[in-house]
């Protein structure tokens, strides 16, 4: 059974920091692409960042410069480092994973919430 499990969210300040974490098992970790999206309430799900497996990564040009994804194979797990919080990247923050070569092998988390406010 696949799982990608986050965990990380909460409620952060504008300017601060927070890191997401995404545990993935049931799957080859390493030939899966991993990717972070957000969906905000009443917005369609956007994609945050990916990296792939090769560890290039990709962010959204609203993130570039704040946030940082990163993985470790070792540990099964994708993390979102988020710096300088605003309000607008307050949303329900999701894991994907997608097969190197099948791309019909996808799979979410459940998502974790992430709050910035004052």
């Amino acid at each position: 059974q696949v799982q990608l499990v986050e965990s990380g969210g909460g409620l952060a300040q504008p300017g601060g920091p927070l890191r997401l974490s995404c545990a993935a098992s049931g799957i080859n970790f390493n030939v899966y692409h991993m990717g972070w999206y957000r969906q905000a309430p009443g917005k369609q799900r956007e994609l945050v960042a990916t990296i792939s497996t090769s560890s290039s990564t990709h962010c959204a040009d609203s993130v570039k410069g704040r946030f940082t994804i990163s993985r470790d194979n070792a540990k099964n797990t994708v993390y979102l480092q988020m710096n300088s919080l605003k309000p607008e990247d307050t949303a329900v923050y999701y894991c994907h994973a997608v097969h190197i070569l099948v791309r019909s092998r996808d799979y979410w988390g459940q998502g974790t919430q992430v709050t910035v406010s004052s």
